[in-house]
């Protein structure tokens, strides 16, 4: 009997052919097989938001492929992900392979079988097989709403943004309150002004060692950060602490227990991945992928933090053989997640087998770490607690201030065996009530209040996670789309800002559609969709009671607001036509276009002056190295007098001082004269096949 396993990837069809015999035929459809049509909306909004599935170009010839594999074969096994999104794939088949079509004779013959499986292994696989079930219709229609819901949200509010700002604009349900988020936090940086506030610590001598201490209580009441305002008041204080004694007040010491991390899910591997290795979380997303498809880790989009019996027993197995039994715990640990919406009966992302370490597998850069990561957090979480000694001394003086010295040292391991996670220890002298101390020297340190920091991609997605907006599987796409739209830019410390076109988006749906970018909206939305997975509500409940409200709203706002003017005019002339320039904003930023458009069309780059780096250019001399963009949005440095210099460099120019001048200059390198850049952290030659770095470079003369 001939089996036709479908999945999606072909990478995934690869692995699971290895646990299969030679009955089975496993292919991928890679990925969706039908989908709305891309030219109209697709969605029949008068008739309960029927949508009208199309098959895409691209997916014809695979179609054929499959069908043609079905014919030969006397079953048809469903074995995409067990997600909506996998499972929404299946259903799909079903229907463009006509499986479910009565007037379709033969394929009414097959057998048609769903299976799911956490894990790529051969005993996941076997068991899946031995327990087939149906097309689960409820995620399928989980799905089918998200898709139609940001279909509408797409496709009905990016054409008013076209018409009142400017063409080439788009909304979207998630993205636009991503966008949001981020426009609220550069608000808040623009609108903070520091304040000054001053500590003072004290170096204090017990014969023959000597200890910091910092200024903590006033008349045994514990001073805020904030307390010391201003350099006076500091300066009073070290006044009145240099007469007298100061003495051991008080010693406490206990253990403090540090426990490991729950292991991995979707939003906590994309953070750490960002944070250790600042990987984006769409790169995260693909290197877990290609893992999960290879059979090395278990499913990678989860918010459950859930661990089956049998990856618990093998984790204790292996900690216990290879780093001995005292870092186990009596008991196995347990965790659960705090998101709302959770699929607890989902596994978090773990190794398949904890024995197949990362130095044991063909993986390397950017795979190997990533796996290495999942492996470590994984045996971490079952692991015994590290346990620090700390010891914390008050330091009385003869006036109303005391002050408070902290010291902690490792006793214990525990998990930091196999997950190292960043700690200080520091090391106080032995001391016991009542010593006396020498004051050996009083330091005032001023300090300023800084503004809050801008998002990274990590703390954005906490962000969102935290506000239950957005789902494991569309926190990745949802930072790419913004960033792809402009409406977000990294800068040089790879943190999110916003662009202008950000900001004019934002406001004017803040504005005037204030449901589509309200963070509580939004994540009543995603409940309103779990409780769709969960067979609780119908699907076309949930689009009726959002669509009439937004379809009125969006009708009112078509006729009342006005088109922005997104021009302002210049004095600069067009070398082409001899009419005025003028300043047009794009989907990319600001841009001279002449005036006579669209007789005219002539167009010109803004070059930016935030990153300019002010010397000349080290091609020609004459002209002056800016920062200018590409037609999509991208930055770069090159010569002001392009075209006729055409010196250009995707990475910063590396600056140095002219020797014997205050002036500066463009540093070169020392082995091939090529010019040094600055590139994820270090300064490096911008010829590739040259590998010398900062150390090489050569001094600039005058």
């Amino acid at each position: 009997m001939s089996k036709l396993v479908i999945v999606e990837s072909p990478t995934k069809a690869k692995t699971i052919s290895k646990f299969l015999g030679s009955g089975f035929n496993v292919t991928s459809s890679y990925g969706h097989i039908r989908d709305l049509p891309k030219g109209d909306l697709g969605i029949d909004t008068e008739n309960n938001f029927e949508p009208r599935y199309v098959i895409p170009t691209k997916a014809r010839k695979k179609l054929g492929e499959l069908k043609k594999a079905m014919e030969k074969s006397d079953e048809v096994i469903l074995a995409t992900d067990e997600d909506r999104e996998g499972e929404a794939i299946a259903w799909h088949l079903v229907h463009a392979l006509g499986l479910n079509d009565p007037k379709n004779k033969k394929a009414q013959e097959k057998i048609v079988e769903r299976i799911v499986f956490h894990e790529i292994t051969k005993n996941a696989i076997e068991d899946a097989l031995k327990n087939p079930r149906d097309i689960n219709i409820d995620l399928v229609n989980a799905q089918q709403a998200r898709r139609i819901l940001d279909r509408l949200v797409g496709y009905k509010l990016s054409p008013f943004l076209w018409k009142k700002v400017m063409r080439g604009l788009s909304a979207g349900r998630v993205q636009s309150v991503a966008v949001r988020l981020i426009v609220e936090k550069e608000r808040e940086i623009q609108a903070f002004k520091p304040e000054e506030y001053w500590s003072i610590q004290a170096e204090l001598e017990k014969t023959p060692n000597s200890f910091v201490a910092d200024l903590f209580a006033k008349n045994g009441k514990t001073l805020d950060k904030m307390a010391v305002k201003n350099k006076k008041e500091a300066e009073d204080i070290l006044s009145t602490l240099k007469k007298g004694e100061w003495k051991i007040e008080e010693i406490k010491q206990r253990d403090v227990k540090k426990n490991p991390s729950p292991p991995f899910t979707t939003s906590t591997l994309q953070q750490t991945a960002g944070n250790k290795f600042g990987y984006p979380a769409k790169r995260t997303m693909m290197l877990a992928q290609n893992l999960y498809e290879r059979g090395f880790i278990t499913y990678h989009r989860t918010d459950s933090l859930s661990l089956s019996s049998g990856a618990i027993e093998a984790g204790r197995n292996y900690i216990e053989k290879e780093l001995g039994k005292k870092y186990l715990p009596d008991s196995p640990r347990f965790y659960k997640t705090r998101s709302k919406g959770a699929q607890e009966a989902h596994e978090a992302i773990r190794p398949t087998d904890p024995a197949k370490t990362p130095d044991s597998l063909k993986l390397e850069g950017p795979q190997k770490k990533l796996y290495e990561l999942i492996w470590q957090r994984f045996l971490a979480s079952q692991m015994l607690p590290a346990i620090f000694a700390a010891t914390t001394v008050d330091v009385a003086t003869e006036t109303e201030y005391s002050f408070r010295a902290t010291g902690q040292i490792m006793r214990f391991d525990g998990f930091l065996k196999i997950y190292p996670v960043k700690f200080q220890e520091a090391e106080l002298p032995e001391l016991k009530k009542g010593d006396l101390l020498n004051l050996q020297k009083l330091t005032p340190n001023q300090h300023f209040t800084k503004p809050p920091a801008r998002y990274t991609e990590a703390s954005l997605i906490k962000e969102l996670e935290k506000n239950g907006i957005g789902r494991p599987s569309t926190y990745a796409p949802t930072i790419s789309t913004i960033q792809d739209r402009n409406y977000v830019q990294k800068n040089e410390q790879k943190r999110l800002a916003p662009t202008e076109v950000g900001f004019i988006v934002t406001d004017l749906l803040m504005e005037h559609f204030p449901t589509i970018v309200d963070t509580k909206f939004t994540a009543k939305m995603e409940q309103d969709l779990d409780e769709v997975a969960e067979g609780k509500v119908k699907w076309q409940e949930v689009m009726t009671k959002f669509y009439g409200p937004f379809e009125k709203n969006l009708e009112e706002k078509y006729e009342k607001v006005e088109k922005k003017d997104m021009t302002e005019e210049t004095e600069k002339i067009c070398p082409k036509c001899g009419k005025k320039l003028i300043k047009r904003m794009g989907r990319f930023g600001w841009f001279y276009a002449c005036s006579g458009f669209p007789e005219c069309k002539h167009t010109e780059n803004i070059e930016s002056k935030e990153n300019d780096i002010d010397v000349r250019c080290p091609k020609c001399v004459e002209g002056k190295v800016v920062t200018k963009k590409t037609r999509r949005g991208k930055m770069f440095w090159g010569c002001n007098r392009y075209p006729d210099c055409d010196f250009a460099t995707w990475d910063k120019p590396h600056v140095e001082e002219v020797k014997g001048t205050t002036k500066k200059a463009v540093s070169k390198c020392s082995k091939c004269d090529s010019i040094l850049v600055e590139k994820k952290g270090a300064v490096v030659c911008s010829n590739k096949e040259c590998k010398h770095k900062a150390t090489d470079k050569t001094p600039v003369d005058k």
